[in-house]
């Protein structure tokens, strides 16, 4: 049984930094990717990342603040945000599977709960 596990949310102050994290349980060799869901909009894709951390992808409007990367293990997916803004407020959820395309929602198979983030202005 697969289970992803994030943690890292919180309020911050705009320009601030924060690490999230997504712990991979049952099995590692995934492809990963960051979505992130605001109040009244559809899920959108952040970031992405390959099984074995050779191509990265990343949506336009994160590109230059948002690294995906992910520990050598494997087990372990990060999303380091920097210079942050009020309308990066959002659940940020991470998800795994074997996917075509990074940045398609529904080619993903495991979903974690979610985290909470806040940037206020």
């Amino acid at each position: 049984q697969v289970q992803l596990v994030e943690s890292g949310g919180g309020t911050v102050q705009f320009g601030d930094s924060l690490r999230l994290s997504c712990v991979i349980f049952g099995r590692t060799a995934f492809d990963m990717g960051w979505f992130r869901q605001a109040p009244g909009r559809e899920r959108e894709f952040v970031a992405g990342i390959r099984w074995d951390g050779d191509r990265t992808e990343y949506a336009d409007d994160v590109k230059g603040r948002f690294t995906i990367s992910r520990d050598k293990q494997k087990t372990t997916v990060y999303l380091q945000m920097s210079s942050l803004k009020p309308e990066d407020t959002a659940v940020y959820y991470c998800a795994a599977g074997t996917v075509y395309k990074l940045t398609l929602a529904t080619a993903y198979d495991y979903w974690g709960q979610g985290t909470q983030v806040t940037v206020s202005s």
